[in-house]
């Protein structure tokens, strides 16, 4: 934990961090698409959902490692949300996301899938009493989505043209830097927003659906919305929608290994709801234009303004 002397200064270094990191990112990702002949979609919801989901496991599952069940699905539940509506939301507003049918058909689908199986799975106890056996399901889950990505993305290389393997190995490494560079800056920003917080004297639960969910989803954030401005919609959407089943299966799937993560408490069910809805939301919203307006963006982040309202007020109100 960071001293409370030392929490502005280490949110100032991962700004820096995040921004700079971003950006190689990003550059790296589409260079590397585009020589190997594969589509930046692909490697944005593999290799960059990977690399950005890095500090929701290294919280969630630490938080199950140390019998802290509600930071651990609730850090889950609220990065999901945040990244659905806050990082796409920012990012259709510095540019208009225009979407592949592609997304439609394959990728949100297959996040659609991953919060309905979560919901059904908390339903039926396999996070709590059977928390070992919903561990499994998602870890399965998580390495046939793996296997078919891999495959789709040999399809399309098989496809390529000739490239250059010394300028692939440098784009990679740029990559590989891009995501310490995030993941880092994240983590200097997770310390110092959960420091700033507990002085204040806020519920674990909050701090993870709001403060920690909103740190663990900067990467996605500044990834985002960094595509978003050099263009690249393919890894603004793709990033966001890979996280997410990351999130989910693999990150999830690891937790409940550990111990219960109580997600049938009436708390858990509800946030639980709520992001079932946010996300048929974004699928409606994808699937009627196959695009973010600006408009669409300004909606999104008046929703996540309601559900931040919630977590802090909402709550205390209807229940």
């Amino acid at each position: 934990m960071i001293d409370l002397y030392l929490a502005l200064p280490a949110f100032i270094v991962g700004v820096v961090f995040l921004y700079k990191g971003s950006d190689i990112l990003v550059d790296g990702t589409s260079k590397t698409a585009v020589r190997l002949g594969i589509s930046s979609l692909i490697i944005s919801v593999i290799l960059i959902g990977f690399g950005t989901s890095a500090p929701e496991f290294a919280i969630s599952v630490g938080a199950a490692v140390q019998n802290q069940a509600g930071i651990s699905l609730g850090n889950i539940i609220g990065s999901c949300v945040a990244n659905l509506l806050l990082v796409l939301g920012i990012g259709a507003i510095i540019r208009p996301l225009s979407v592949k049918k592609g997304i439609v058909k394959r990728e949100m689908p297959i996040t659609l899938g991953a919060t309905i199986m979560l919901l059904l799975v908390s339903f039926f106890g396999l996070l709590d009493a059977h928390h070992f056996v919903g561990g499994i399901i998602f870890l399965v889950s998580f390495v046939a989505f793996v296997v078919y990505f891999i495959r789709c993305a040999q399809k399309e290389r098989n496809k390529r043209e000739k490239y250059d393997n010394s300028a692939i190995r440098k784009n990679i490494l740029f990559i590989i830097l891009g995501i310490i560079g995030v993941v880092a800056g994240a983590l200097l920003l997770i310390e110092s927003a959960v420091t700033i917080a507990e002085f204040l004297g806020i519920s674990p639960f909050i701090i993870a659906v709001s403060m920690v969910a909103i740190g663990t989803s900067l990467p996605e954030l500044v990834v985002s919305a960094t595509a978003s401005y050099k263009d690249e919609s393919d890894i603004a959407v793709g990033n966001v929608l890979g996280s997410n089943v990351f999130n989910i299966l693999l990150i999830l799937g690891f937790a409940a290994l550990f111990i219960p993560l109580k997600a049938n408490i009436l708390e858990s069910i509800v946030h639980l709801w709520i992001l079932l809805a946010v996300t048929l939301v974004m699928f409606l919203i994808l699937y009627t234009g196959h695009s973010i307006s600006r408009k669409e963006g300004v909606f999104m982040l008046a929703l996540y303004s309601v559900f931040i309202w919630y977590t802090f007020f909402g709550y205390s109100l209807f229940f």
